[in-house]
This record gives structure tokens, C-alpha cells and sequence, in this order.
């Protein structure tokens, strides 16, 4: 089970930290990612993480802003957020993932249940 939390309202330009705690299993062998969904829009990716923390990938709407990280004792995965837009109001969900195929939301096998991240202009 993952538990998505940190989401809030936030002004433009701000940050947030989002974690993801897991629970039920270890998820020390999964990729981690991040995605989020806008009103009327598809889930998109926003960033993935290996398991050792040897890679970390990002969409180009948030290279640069976002930084992802982990640590496998406590079972978390973070999603910091930098530099805040409007356009990054959504909701945001972790996944865990045995493949490297990333920034495919198919090939995620556990979801969380999201967090509302608002940023307002």
C-alpha cells in the first residue's frame, strides 16, 4: 500500500514536499514514480526514481524544479517541488514499478491515492 500526502495550496513560485510512504512490503526493488492528473487531462508522468537511487528521470515541464528522492529504511519516497507553477495544479500520485519502462503509467503495478497539489497565480 502507498500513502501519498504533503499536497496543499501553495502561491506561485513556492515549494512543497510530497512523500510517499509504503506499507504491507518493501518496496526497496521497485522503481518509484510520481504522476499527476489535471482536470480534463490525461495522468502524466512527473518523475521516477531506480532502486538504488542510481537514476532518476523527469518530465521536461519539471527538470530543473522538481527533485525526487528515497529512502529505502523507511519505505518513502519524496517529491520535492520547487519554483511552483499554476499549470502544476493537480493531483499527484506515487507508484511502484518492477520495470524500467518509467514513464508508462501501465507498467505500474501499486498506486497510492493522491494528493491535491493547488498553485495559485
Amino acid at each position: 500500500q502507498l500513502q501519498a500526502s504533503g499536497g496543499g495550496l501553495v502561491q506561485a513560485g513556492g515549494s512543497l514536499r510530497l512523500s510517499c510512504a509504503a506499507s504491507g512490503r518493501t518496496f526497496s526493488n521497485y522503481v518509484m514514480g510520481w504522476f499527476r492528473q489535471a482536470p480534463g487531462k490525461e495522468r502524466e508522468f512527473v518523475a521516477a526514481i531506480t532502486w538504488g537511487s542510481t537514476n532518476t528521470y523527469y518530465a521536461d515541464s519539471v527538470k530543473g524544479r522538481f527533485t525526487i528522492s528515497r529512502d529505502n529504511a523507511k519505505n518513502t519516497v519524496y517529491l520535492r517541488m520547487n519554483s511552483l507553477k499554476p499549470e502544476d495544479t493537480a493531483i499527484y500520485y506515487c507508484a511502484a514499478s518492477t520495470k524500467l519502462a518509467v514513464t508508462y503509467s501501465f507498467t505500474y503495478d501499486y498506486w497510492g491515492q493522491g494528493t491535491q497539489v493547488t498553485v495559485s497565480s
